[in-house]
């Protein structure tokens, strides 16, 4: 047991150093690429980084569903859905007094459905999806769904699953997908990228399909069973994914397409925008919660998978294979040095040698990595959860940074960024010429 919980340390340590997910960090402790696959009730539990990829490819790989040449995968199916997008948008609410920075890193991004809509229609797969108002009806339809072997992924909202162990006020505002697979002894069991069981209660999860109005009570099945995609099929779902990549993030909105990243590199630092930094955080209220935002959303170590660049890397040099096209392998190494600029922003963002900023950053490693555990997790994350809370609090006001070191944070923020979104543009450009050859 001591030895367990030592490990269980050593790989939470990491993520907070690093920024990696559990699994990775894991693998890196084990000096291992795969330390075994867990089974739950006929399901193996795969892990993750994507929600939307993963949850299809864990789907997929239990329904025998692959390619003409092997599994279709988290990389691949991410790049089928129409690979990366961008997006930044800075909301501030009078009620509560709260700014809250929102960072989109997925193709379609702001709508909950579209990214795996596209997917299992370029793909050709059979699937149903439901919507309903009613709670009863929808609880009946994930048990029958459940009951017949099928598998259902569905849009619970986080706050009410419970094992993120979120505060109150956040209650309502969202969650991402995650696979419902077996029901027993009154708790549903859901994969959620995780490496162990996880269960939550049929009435909590009830709830949580039913909170957030746009995707209330949404479910899709997979039908298909034991068949391969066919090779021009595949070929056709790829070439699409990563021109569809090639339009989003080479469009002209500023919130929905690499032009957020000027933009929002240039409010870091302008004092005169109604939405620059200088002007919404002058009280410095709720900068310790946009910062850690940053963190959250950009590192894989946080709730949503991160940024993504390196996924949707991995995923070129499959579809480099798909496609009989060598040179998407140099596409991929340039957008694994993006990654390594998104990890660099993060950083600096919410820098670990300030003690209380480094405990937080150990705080939210630690839960994440306890949800990949699983409900053997359970008491660890609640725990953790407590700590964070309190230490966020009390720094709501201000975060634990000097004046002069939240000017030079934010700087060299703005100064990333740009480079991020130079990085992206020519990548993306490069990308475009390819596939217009």
């Amino acid at each position: 047991m001591t030895v367990a919980k030592q490990l269980k340390a050593r790989i939470r340590a990491r993520m907070a150093r690093t920024g990696e997910r559990y699994s990775v960090a894991r693998a890196h402790v084990l000096d291992t690429v795969d330390g075994g696959s867990v089974v739950d009730i006929g399901w193996t539990l795969r892990g993750g980084t994507d929600p939307d990829a993963a949850a299809l490819a864990n789907v997929l790989a239990h329904r025998g569903l692959t390619g003409p040449d092997g599994p279709l995968d988290e990389p691949l199916l991410l790049v089928v859905g129409g690979g990366l997008g961008a997006g930044y948008i800075l909301w501030e609410f009078a009620h509560d007094d709260s700014r809250i920075v929102v960072l989109g890193f997925t193709h379609s991004w702001q709508y909950f459905d579209r990214r795996l809509s596209t997917t299992v229609d370029r793909l050709g797969l059979d699937v149903t999806w439901s919507q309903t108002g009613g709670a009863t009806r929808a609880a009946n339809a994930l048990a029958s769904a459940i009951a017949a072997g099928d598998p259902a992924i569905i849009w619970p909202d986080r706050f009410h699953l419970g094992y993120w162990n979120l505060p109150q006020f956040l209650d309502g505002h969202g969650g991402h997908p995650v696979v419902a697979y077996a029901l027993s002894d009154g708790r549903v069991h859901i994969d959620d990228r995780t490496l162990a069981p996880l269960t939550v209660p049929v009435a909590d999860v009830d709830r949580a399909r039913a909170r957030v109005g746009s995707y209330k009570n949404a479910m899709l099945v997979v039908r298909s069973r034991d068949v391969a995609v066919p090779a021009d099929r595949l070929r056709a779902a790829v070439r699409a994914g990563l021109a569809a990549t090639v339009d989003q993030l080479g469009g002209t909105s500023t919130s929905f397409a690499l032009p957020s990243w000027r933009k929002w590199s240039k409010l870091l630092v302008d004092p005169r925008a109604a939405k620059g930094w200088p002007t919404v955080f002058a009280d410095h209220r709720g900068l310790l919660r946009a910062l850690a935002g940053v963190w959250e959303m950009v590192e894989p170590a946080g709730m949503t998978g991160g940024h993504l660049r390196g996924l949707f890397a991995d995923g070129l040099d499959e579809a480099a294979a798909v496609l009989d096209e060598p040179a998407l392998t140099a596409e991929a190494l340039r957008w694994r040095e993006i990654a390594d600029r998104w990890h660099v922003l993060a950083e600096t963002a919410l820098p670990d040698d300030v003690p209380a900023i480094a405990r937080l950053r150990e705080l939210t490693a630690t839960i994440t990595g306890a949800v990949a555990e699983g409900d053997a997790g359970a008491g660890e994350r609640a725990t953790a959860a407590e700590e964070l809370w309190v230490l966020r609090a009390e720094h709501a006001d201000a975060p634990p940074l000097s004046e002069e070191e939240v000017h030079d944070v934010v700087a060299a923020m703005s100064e990333h960024v740009a480079g991020i979104f130079t990085a992206e543009y020519a990548a993306v450009q490069s990308l475009g010429h390819l596939l217009a050859r």
